[in-house]
């Protein structure tokens, strides 16, 4: 993923203002944005007991005021599930609903079964050995500790959503789902056929580490369409529900594959559909989300995009309520990445100093306070940067300040594991 925050370190001088009244305009330096942003900052503490600094305070006093709380991450390390969880407990005593993820409805639904369960890593693993790439993101040991933690700071009524498509490797669970859920002899027929393909494809899957060979990506069109046609006919509600969710979450990877469509387009309007469902469902609901930093902007985001982060600050404003938003970044360290199916993870090291150009991070270790205690986070309140012009910020502060409400830096990543794995390839 690029870096998507450029800032302060690439700032140009500001041009000559235009004459208003025969005298020069006077324009806003970038030693005033420094300054600024000085002020904007707080450290703050993140340990297993809890937050503590003066960024704790103003993190407590913003979640307190919100119903839809959105993180918007870097996937797939340690720090960022154990923030989560300190997040989960300051909002629980107010009351927290639910934690919407981004992972499918029914790997949610599968997660959401173990996550109060003292076997729930041995449970997660046998799933996925079953079902290889069946559930993105909780395959890793410490978002599985998460979700157990915040359902015992929420209690016995939390829950899990999944607002995304299903997972490249789902479809064998999907298709087991169906059949489970007694179709008719017309749509037990055809799911049995494909069930039988499905098997076939996760063997040869498993066999080269290819996704593509996956059933979602290598089923034949026509099967497909044929078993669409049975489940329409004596599939039942459940079953149609479950194909729609396979079929859709095909689509979107193949027009992703293909470079064709709108396939971020379409899978942020079925997230904010599958997220409206759910508040119908629940209305009233106050949410802790927990989605890669893109989908967490509460503007348009850099991939011009109104995602799932745009609809909720609507639809927050719509009801008369808050909802806030914090992006999650590292200065250094190792995230754990995606090599194959049924590969151990890969782990990618990376260092903001290696980065060339303009960097928000950057600017956020120049600008904190002096005597800041070694290790670290800290804190930046974007929310004051708006109070004023932005128009001597950097373009890129301004649209980090834009999408979101609080920036939080944290001085190391650390790559997560993997249920059920070792080791993973380092690269």
């Amino acid at each position: 993923m690029r870096r998507i925050h450029r800032g302060l370190s690439a700032i140009l001088l500001a041009s000559l203002g235009a004459f208003a009244t025969g005298s020069l305009a006077e324009e806003a330096s970038p030693s005033s944005f420094s300054s600024r942003l000085a002020q904007a900052i707080a450290p703050l503490e993140v340990k297993p007991d809890g937050l503590s600094g003066a960024g704790a305070l103003v993190l407590s006093e913003a979640l307190a005021a919100s119903r839809y709380v959105m993180i918007g991450e870097s996937h797939m390390t340690r720090e960022i599930p154990a923030f989560t969880t300190q997040v989960c407990r300051l909002m629980a005593p107010s009351g927290l609903t639910a934690m919407a993820i981004e992972t499918g409805p029914e790997a949610a639904r599968v997660v959401d079964a173990a996550m109060r369960s003292k076997d729930r890593e041995t449970r997660i693993a046998d799933f996925s050995r079953r079902h290889p790439d069946g559930i993105a993101f909780f395959r890793g040991r410490d978002e599985v500790q998460m979700a157990g933690d915040c359902a015992a700071a929420a209690g016995p009524n939390f829950q899990l959503w999944g607002l995304d498509q299903e997972f490249l490797g789902a479809s064998g669970h999907l298709l087991q789902e169906m059949l489970a859920s007694r179709p008719g002899p017309i749509a037990r027929a055809a799911l049995t056929g494909l069930a039988a393909q499905e098997e076939k494809a996760t063997a040869a899957a498993l066999a080269s580490g290819s996704p593509g060979e996956l059933f979602l990506l290598s089923a034949k069109q026509g099967d497909l369409d044929q078993a669409a046609g049975a489940v329409a006919k004596d599939g039942g509600a459940r079953v149609r529900y479950l194909f729609g969710l396979l079929t859709e979450s095909r689509a979107i990877y193949q027009a992703s594959q293909a470079r064709q469509g709108d396939p971020n387009g379409r899978r942020a309007r079925l997230m904010k559909r599958t997220f409206a469902a759910k508040l119908a469902e629940k209305p009233g609901a106050r949410v802790l989300m927990k989605f890669g930093a893109y989908h967490g902007y509460k503007s348009i985001n850099p991939l011009n995009q109104r995602d799932l982060g745009a609809y909720v600050a609507e639809r927050a404003d719509g009801e008369g309520v808050t909802a806030l938003h914090i992006i999650v970044e590292g200065a250094k360290g190792t995230q754990a990445g995606y090599a194959g199916v049924g590969r151990p993870a890969a782990v990618r090291s990376f260092d903001m100093k290696d980065d060339k150009g303009p960097d928000w991070r950057k600017d956020v270790v120049l600008a904190q306070p002096a005597g800041t205690p070694p290790g670290s986070w800290m804190l930046v309140d974007l929310r004051t940067l708006r109070t004023k012009d932005l128009t001597s910020a950097p373009p890129e502060w301004r649209e980090l300040a834009l999408g979101y409400d609080i920036a939080l830096l944290a001085p190391t990543f650390t790559a997560t594991s993997m249920v059920g794995e070792e080791k993973a390839a380092t690269r």
